[in-house]
């Protein structure tokens, strides 16, 4: 691991690692797997429910940067950075939605985890959904964004999905995409792709015994309403929640939401009127968080952001850690603004079920 620093140059980790009012710390650990490793990125103590947060497709755990503090009240919160992403070594050989929820199993056994949930997003799902089928003692998943629509599994018709989704994605969003893909590289973006294109993840759902969240954004053209309310029809026991004025990257852009969804899916206190049934819910307190943040917070978050993807593209943990803690300080030194209730409300209308299309 190349975490080595000298006297005589700058250390920009560190002095983050040091910032004002540093009270969020987030560890990073590597599980080994398979001849290479999972990136473990926590926050919170040890003893309670954990959450477990799986991202997608060349994407790294970064992503839930403003998912994972809500969860975090109510549980530690494990993301992971699987093989191939995020600057981590790649699987040798061939490679399968299988072989990273393998990844994802070693995990769960490493840290010794009892019922954790689990939480993925986009191809992150398909590996989620797989863990679950193996192990029935998981009671709680959440699927953000599931893929892939199974009327709609090539290449082509995925990255126009796609593509179409990103118009209504904030800046910071695809600002990671930008430096996630960067990381990942083309050679195994495309060696991956394919995989999750032919994943089928509705025949692994009718073996899934936990009960299962599916939110989706609203203006998410890669995970159309008919294809959640086909796949949830699936599962044994299935919810369905649309985000209003979300996207692909819905958990990001409107986390608040999500947040409060998974934490009453899990407390079961979420209302299940049927899979047929979409009810759609709006949080926009997320959409300011940049806004409501102090000059010298917003430069910290910035500051953050490179020092960390400096430290993915070395290897260097201890960099990590000391990145994505001070990021975490200054997203909690936001969030701690005052928040008009009008921000944060439930919009109780549902979709008909005999809606149709892609948006």
């Amino acid at each position: 691991m190349d975490d080595e620093h000298t006297d005589a140059g700058p250390d920009p980790a560190k002095r983050l690692g040091e910032a004002e009012d540093a009270d969020v710390t987030v560890e990073v650990d590597r599980v080994a797997v398979d001849g290479t490793y999972v990136r473990v990125s926590s926050v919170g103590q040890p003893g309670d429910r954990a959450f477990l947060l799986v991202a997608g497709l060349g994407i790294a755990a970064t992503y839930y940067e403003r998912l994972a503090p809500h969860l975090n009240e109510n549980g530690p919160v494990h993301a992971l950075d699987l093989p191939g992403f995020a600057g981590v070594p790649r699987f040798r050989g061939k490679v399968s939605i299988e072989r990273y929820a393998d990844a994802v199993e070693k995990v769960i056994d490493d840290l010794r985890l009892v019922d954790p949930v689990l939480v993925g997003h986009s191809m992150g799902t398909q590996v989620v959904t797989e863990v679950a089928a193996r192990r029935p003692e998981i009671s709680d998943l959440v699927l953000i964004s599931p893929v892939v629509d199974s009327h709609a599994r090539t290449v082509r018709q995925s990255a126009f999905r796609f593509l179409r989704s990103t118009v209504h994605e904030p800046a910071a969003v695809r600002w990671h995409g930008i430096t996630a893909y960067a990381l990942c590289g083309w050679h195994w973006f495309s060696k991956v792709l394919p995989r999750m294109i032919a994943f089928p993840i509705e025949e692994r759902a009718a073996e899934v015994q936990a009960h299962t969240l599916i939110v989706r954004g609203e203006h998410d053209a890669m995970v159309p309403r008919d294809w959640v309310r086909r796949l949830a029809r699936v599962f044994p026991y299935a919810v369905l929640r649309e985000v209003v004025d979300g996207a692909h990257s819905v958990m990001h852009a409107q986390a608040d939401a999500v947040a409060q969804l998974a934490v009453a899916h899990v407390a079961g206190r979420l209302p299940d009127r049927g899979v047929s049934s979409l009810q759609r819910v709006r949080d926009d307190s997320t959409s300011s968080d940049l806004a409501r943040l102090s000059p010298r917070d917003a430069w910290l978050l910035v500051k953050s952001r490179f020092v960390e993807l400096a430290g993915m593209a070395r290897n260097d943990d201890e960099t990590l850690e000391a990145a994505k803690s001070a990021h975490a300080v200054a997203m909690a030194d936001g969030d701690g603004l005052p928040v008009d209730p009008a921000d944060r409300r439930e919009v109780v209308d549902e979709v008909a079920p005999e809606t149709r299309g892609t948006d």
